[in-house]
């Protein structure tokens, strides 16, 4: 399985959206340089309130552009980095991953997928309608994420659109992603 980084983006304030970059370095054991969520504890602002020693699970987060065309087809238009992604991908199943999966980015970047992406109220408020579409119920009572994975920067390198996105599945038996 072989896809493609479209977009890369990062943003050094806390905010939803982050900025297209022509470059971002990934830093391992961090995540993007730069960017508010790097660090190696939590820096999402609920996540340090509960527990500012608990380790960042979501260094990097990543969402396949075909998330952004269907829900263009459906009326709602964004542009890359607006769903706060750092890198925007083409041509991989990223939510049908098992967790443990290592992406290779660019020439030498490894990410470990660590789980789904939990859409919050800020989607909602960022956009009205939205939360809906990026969280599905499903008819046993579950719920389907579709706002991306999330992952650790485990070997850090220079990343642009275009380079290339290689997957590494972990040994069986898989597991399925669950939200991180």
């Amino acid at each position: 399985m072989q896809g493609k980084v479209v977009t890369v983006a990062r943003d050094g304030t806390h905010r939803f959206s982050k900025t297209c970059q022509p470059s971002i370095r990934l830093i391992a054991g961090l995540g993007v340089e730069g960017d508010a969520h790097a660090g190696a504890t939590v820096q999402h602002l609920s996540r340090v309130r509960r527990d500012p020693t608990a380790p960042n699970l979501r260094q990097v987060h990543l969402i396949g552009a075909e998330l952004l065309e269907t829900l263009a087809a459906k009326g709602i238009a964004l542009a890359p980095g607006d769903l706060g992604e750092n890198v925007l991908t083409r041509g991989l199943d990223l939510l049908g991953l098992p967790q443990e999966t290592v992406l290779h980015l660019g020439a030498t970047a490894r990410v470990r997928v660590t789980g789904l992406r939990n859409p919050c109220a800020q989607i909602e408020s960022f956009r009205p309608g939205l939360l809906a579409e990026v969280l599905e119920h499903r008819a046993d009572g579950s719920l389907r994420r579709k706002a991306g994975v999330m992952g650790v920067v485990e070997t850090g390198g220079e990343l642009r659109p275009g380079d290339p996105v290689g997957v590494e599945l972990p040994p069986g038996p898989h597991r399925p992603l669950d939200r991180v």
